[in-house]
């Protein structure tokens, strides 16, 4: 790998988080596009995105990557990458260290199945933060941001839309999206049962990247009283180092007209877990891959219709 640099630094702030639709006669939409194999896996959802020649597995699908690009953090791949050119770079995440050293070629193409996304940044970690983590690197403003994304769990597929043309299946209900601070992140308005009282209203983001179906966000002011009962647990690595917080569970999770019931919760103090201001709370693909989901960005919209997997209880006997 060649690791020529620019003397220009930037400092880009990436938070830890196609195209094709379905062409069978049974597809949940009447366009005809070709889908993109996923892989859903621990309650994390991964593609394979080609960067020059090499095709990387297991790439992240996370909506808190506000910016078009990827990034590679698994060290295996950094010498198979042509990075001449590249400039020097300071991301920083969730968690309490520092930010990450990295290399970026700020406009270039990367491929999703035969689908050409262009002038996308390649950032490429210079430490081993991630290593031995089961993925590779993480994607989402590219997809989120463009396209009307459909992800469906019961096919393991994911379909780029146009969202100027794209009609939702009546079967979908549909939740207002909004953003925040000029950044790219969807925040929903979800309601939370702790302990069987009445459902609180709380404003969340959603984090695709993250595994857990929820995150509640420890601070001094808080909207609901957390469960009694945690457990204190290493809840993953950021950009900027480990978060360690508790696990517990809720009665219940309220998304539009669903009820999740005895949600697996983690608590984590807010100036740690989020850098977003004023969140209550963070939705996770633990929560999420119990529907087939639409994100619609451009409509400010994310739709939601229960999958196979939506009555699976999140504490197994």
């Amino acid at each position: 790998m060649q690791r020529k640099c620019n003397m220009r630094t930037f400092v880009l702030f990436a938070f830890a988080t196609a195209v094709l639709t379905a062409c069978c006669k049974q597809a949940l939409y009447r366009q005809d596009h070709e889908s993109v194999p996923i892989k859903n896996l621990r309650d994390k959802t991964f593609v394979s995105v080609r960067v020059g020649n090499k095709t990387v597995p297991d790439i992240l699908l996370d909506t808190g990557f506000d910016f078009d690009g990827i990034i590679l953090y698994n060290p295996a791949y950094r010498d198979s990458l042509v990075l001449s050119g590249a400039d020097s770079v300071s991301l920083g995440g969730a968690g309490s260290g520092k930010n990450q050293n990295a290399l970026m070629i700020d406009s270039a193409s990367l491929f999703l199945g035969n689908h050409e996304l262009v002038n996308q940044r390649i950032i490429v970690l210079l430490s081993d933060i991630y290593k031995g983590f089961p993925s590779n690197g993480i994607i989402g403003y590219s997809l989120f941001g463009h396209y009307t994304v459909e992800i469906d769990y019961d096919k393991n597929i994911l379909v780029l839309h146009d969202g100027d043309t794209f009609k939702p299946d009546p079967r979908f209900i549909r939740i207002p999206v909004y953003f925040k601070d000029s950044r790219m992140i969807p925040w929903i308005d979800v309601s939370v049962v702790i302990d069987h009282e009445e459902p609180v209203n709380i404003s969340a983001y959603i984090d695709l990247a993250d595994r857990d179906p929820m995150v509640l966000l420890e601070r001094h002011t808080m909207k609901f009283a957390l469960p009694e009962t945690t457990e204190n647990k290493y809840l993953g690595t950021g950009l900027s180092g480990d978060i360690y917080g508790g696990t517990g569970k809720i009665s219940g999770l309220i998304l539009g007209a669903y009820q999740l019931k005895d949600v697996r919760v983690s608590v984590a103090p807010a100036e740690i877990r989020s850098k977003q201001k004023d969140a209550d709370a963070v939705i996770g693909c633990g929560a999420l891959n119990r529907f087939n989901l639409i994100f619609d960005y451009k409509n400010k919209c994310l739709y939601l219709k229960p999958n196979d997997s939506f009555n699976k209880p999140f504490f197994q006997e």
